[in-house]
């Protein structure tokens, strides 16, 4: 599938091209809601969508402003693209968040780090970002140069989906275009005032690469996220954030809150250095923010599996 539009999905198969409704029957939950990258099973002579074939993965939200809905980001992505500028927009919490994302579903994280002209120091921001885990796939990149870009478009061989996130005005689209060898992608200028772009990609579209007789790659450009809410991704928590819940389970009590328990290993580890306050704090929000939110979405589906039984 190709993108998505409201109620309809744009597709494109063998001898098949065009635009449908994404509605089909037995449809109950948010998550049977098609998405970018998903693979669908169509009828030729009524051209209704028949069923969403299994995903290898899928990428999803809350939706801005209602943690009781879910919004469908991508499906089928083989690597994320995190990317972000090196100027008001860099932000290790905003990175770890995409890191989370992407590890809860196994889908390979690597982070872009575009506009390096914009930072007096931009090596530090590559330092800092991979820190954030080991052997995180950090690349200092001119969005606008092919051979710059070039190396990433090994991520994007034949049979290959790279799915590309970030803030507005980060370089998504122009990444895409370099990457592309075109300018068929609108993009626009950052605000001077503080750093912040316009949503330039309003929806969710894959665009195919060049890549020989069979062609190459996909590549998925998102709009800009403002909000990134983390619900369901206990187990991405739990990776990205690995020194520290190792050192949680040395905690005396199993429910040790890290606040003032007696034994509490995380507070001495942060007395005695080996563990970065500042993180650890990041860690407890986002493992307090995934709980509530999960409990959110058990009750979303919940609701929807009676709604499905009363049909």
């Amino acid at each position: 599938m190709i993108s998505v539009h409201r109620g309809r999905v744009s597709v494109s198969g063998e001898g098949f091209e065009g635009s449908i409704s994404s509605s089909f029957p037995g449809q109950a939950g948010a998550e049977d809601r098609p998405t970018v990258g998903d693979w669908l099973l169509i009828d030729r002579e009524t051209r209704n969508l028949v069923r969403i074939l299994d995903r290898s993965s899928l990428f999803k939200r809350p939706a801005p402003g209602d943690s009781r809905r879910v919004q469908l980001i991508a499906a089928n992505v083989d690597t994320l693209f995190v990317v972000t500028a090196c100027d008001h927009d860099f932000n290790v919490a905003r990175i770890e968040r995409y890191l989370v994302l992407a590890r809860e579903v196994g889908v390979r994280p690597v982070v872009v780090l575009t506009k390096a002209d914009l930072s007096p120091a931009p090596e530090r921001l590559a330092d800092a970002t991979r820190a954030l885990q080991s052997g995180l796939r950090v690349d200092l990149v001119d969005g606008r140069d092919p051979a710059s870009a070039a190396h990433l478009a090994g991520y994007c061989g034949l049979g290959q989906t790279v799915a590309l996130v970030g803030s507005s005005g980060v370089g998504k689209s122009t990444l895409v275009n370099t990457l592309k060898g075109s300018d068929s992608i609108a993009t626009q200028a950052v605000r001077e005032d503080d750093g912040k772009g316009r949503h330039t990609t309003t929806v969710r579209e894959m665009h195919r690469l060049a890549g020989g007789a069979d062609g190459g790659g996909w590549l998925v450009d998102t709009p800009g996220m403002r909000e990134l809410q983390m619900s369901e991704v206990a187990s991405g928590v739990t990776e990205v954030f690995d020194d520290v819940t190792a050192v949680a389970l040395e905690c005396r009590f199993a429910n040790c809150t890290h606040a003032d328990e007696p034994g509490c290993a995380i507070r001495a580890a942060m007395g005695k250095g080996d563990l970065d306050p500042a993180r650890v704090d990041r860690w407890r929000k986002l493992a307090q923010e995934d709980a509530a939110n999960s409990g959110a979405a058990a009750v979303r589906r919940s609701r929807a599996g009676r709604a499905g039984n009363r049909r």
